[in-house]
């Protein structure tokens, strides 16, 4: 069964459709740098690219890199402001056409997803407890799981750390930005585990975004947490294939069309965080080789 997953980012966006059998991509993703300003406008039109690359017409998932409910997005720290307050579910699914039967898009925060995906196929996968995700990229984006249940829109980058917000001195970008080396940075990125792990006490860190393909430059570096660290085992995919279980779960229960996608024309089920929580809370409808 296959679903569209976009990620919106900081610095591009990307997606590709999504096998949910495997929790991979199904084809070579496509990507197309942010646009700046990242007005909402903007923004859609650079998913629209995307999901045109691959002469898609069925249900997409989106990640937002902000704090999303019902579809609205709230908070924008790396895009433009404009996106607060705006119906990004509604801007995307009719930029897209779904409207008048084309692609109806569920919306969702970014790290989220990247969560959802690591939990249910990569490097949280059968653990129990409290698990956090954290994706290092342009911010810090967080997920937070107990149990395998997910409290939406974390965004614990944006905790204060020693008088700054703390993605403004531990993110891939602030490494890049600042030419800290591998080990300067891994002493900033310890101090932000520590601080997460004193709030609130996880088994696991899984640490994903871009970066964590070069895990074994840093992840060894970080001393003095007692929870597990592991690198993301999606990595940059998690978002993509994250969002594509959230626009699966929106439509729950839907018959699969004969391709074994969803019907494009399917209801939309309820809230997207609502459908982001089911996902990970119930099996009901998911591909066996998924659970």
């Amino acid at each position: 069964m296959k679903v569209f997953g976009v990620d919106i980012g900081g610095s591009g966006i990307k997606g590709a459709p999504v096998d949910l059998e495997r929790g991979d991509l199904a084809e070579e993703r496509y990507k197309v740098l942010t646009p700046h300003p990242a007005t909402p406008d903007a923004v859609a039109d650079g998913v629209k690219e995307v999901v045109d690359h691959f002469g898609w017409s069925g249900p997409v998932g989106a990640t937002f890199p902000g704090v999303v409910t019902g579809g609205t997005t709230r908070t924008a720290a790396n895009v433009d402001k404009g996106w607060i307050g705006t119906d990004a579910a509604g801007l995307l699914t009719a930029r897209l056409g779904g409207e008048a039967g084309g692609s109806p898009v569920t919306v969702l925060n970014d790290a989220d997803a990247a969560g959802l995906a690591e939990l249910r196929f990569g490097a949280g996968r059968g653990r129990t407890g409290t698990v956090i995700v954290l994706t290092l990229g342009t911010g810090i984006g967080s997920a937070v799981f107990t149990d395998g249940r997910l409290v939406p829109n974390s965004e614990l980058g944006h905790l204060e750390l020693h008088g700054h917000d703390a993605e403004k001195r531990a993110s891939t970008k602030a490494k890049e930005d600042e030419e800290l080396s591998w080990q300067h940075w891994a002493h900033r990125v310890q101090r932000y585990l520590a601080h997460v792990e004193m709030l609130f006490s996880p088994e696991l860190f899984v640490i994903g975004g871009g970066v964590s393909r070069k895990a074994e430059k840093f992840l060894p570096l970080i001393e003095g947490v007692s929870a597990e660290i592991v690198p993301a085992q999606l990595q940059n995919n998690a978002g993509i294939v994250g969002a594509a279980m959230a626009a699966y779960a929106a439509r729950a229960g839907e018959p699969p069309a004969a391709d074994g996608s969803p019907a494009a024309a399917a209801p939309q089920a309820g809230p997207a965080d609502r459908a982001v929580r089911s996902a990970v809370d119930s099996p009901v409808g998911w591909p066996d080789a998924g659970r």
